[in-house]
């Protein structure tokens, strides 16, 4: 068993020889083998749906996920990650999507039909993708993955306290964020200077919010952006904005306020007095 181990591992090592790591993509190479196999089980939190890893690299997750009974695909912006894939996964070759996540429409991933997303995701690029996660909330009903560990704490993070923000209350809006396990910087190459997380996020049942969507963000994004100051003073700007003359609303003692302390439901109550003032 021992001297499988360090075949394993003397592979494995040779394999990092093959694909730089690019600091302009934000990589960090998985090297453990029990941590990646950890992070791919995290899709069995959805079974039975097929899965798109996001920034597979050399496949160091990739491996642990194929023998999976489900339809798995790979997006990797990389060439040479690409051409290590096609040169090291053939049997992933039709699956492997040379393309920048980002701009990708992903109903035509699996055409139309819902999927887990997964990955250990460049860290360059972890906040957009719960963003592009929020836009495509109908076709992912689960997203699990590897991210800076202050960005987990933020998905996860509950109102009063201070890495709660912007991020915290609209992916909370539409999933339950669970913060799974800590990754420490010795496990990649190269060790990143933060220490890492894993999560797993799963649609919750609100199908839609009971105010205006746009302006609820607009209204999330608004307060946070001072943080420090009260509702009242941090939201007249997007007030007058929306030519509201708000000082009979803001003499209400809710906008004393920070935008730290109010729940998902209450910025959904907020948006609803800004909408009934217009």
């Amino acid at each position: 068993m021992y001297l499988l181990f360090r075949s394993v591992c003397t592979i494995f090592a040779v394999m990092m020889q093959k694909v730089k790591p690019k600091k302009f993509l934000g990589q960090h190479f998985l090297t453990d083998l029990a941590t990646a196999r950890r992070i791919a089980d995290t899709v069995d939190a959805c079974p039975d749906l097929p899965v798109l890893e996001v920034g597979p690299g050399m496949g160091v997750m990739t491996q642990f996920l194929m023998p999976k009974p489900r339809e798995l695909k790979v997006v990797e912006i990389d060439f040479d990650s690409v051409r290590y894939l096609r040169e090291h996964f053939p049997q992933l070759e039709e699956n492997i999507i040379e393309d920048d996540f980002l701009t990708m429409r992903l109903d035509r991933t699996f055409q139309g039909r819902p999927f887990v997303l997964t990955g250990n995701y460049p860290y360059n690029i972890s906040s957009q993708i719960f963003f592009k996660m929020l836009e495509y909330r109908h076709l992912i009903p689960c997203c699990t993955g590897m991210i800076q560990k202050e960005v987990a704490e933020r998905l996860a993070a509950r109102p009063g306290n201070k890495t709660y923000g912007i991020l915290s209350v609209l992916v909370q809006a539409w999933y339950d964020v669970e913060y799974l396990f800590t990754v420490e910087p010795g496990v990649f190459n190269p060790p990143p200077k933060v220490r890492s997380a894993v999560v797993c996020l799963r649609r919750n049942e609100v199908e839609q919010l009971d105010c205006d969507e746009r302006l609820f963000r607009r209204v999330v994004k608004t307060t946070f952006n001072q943080r420090r100051k009260t509702l009242r003073n941090n939201i007249r700007p997007l007030l007058s904005e929306l030519g509201i003359d708000g000082t009979e609303l803001l003499q209400d003692d809710f906008f004393n306020q920070r935008p730290e302390q109010l729940s998902v439901e209450d910025f959904i109550k907020l948006t609803k007095r800004i909408e009934a003032s217009q």
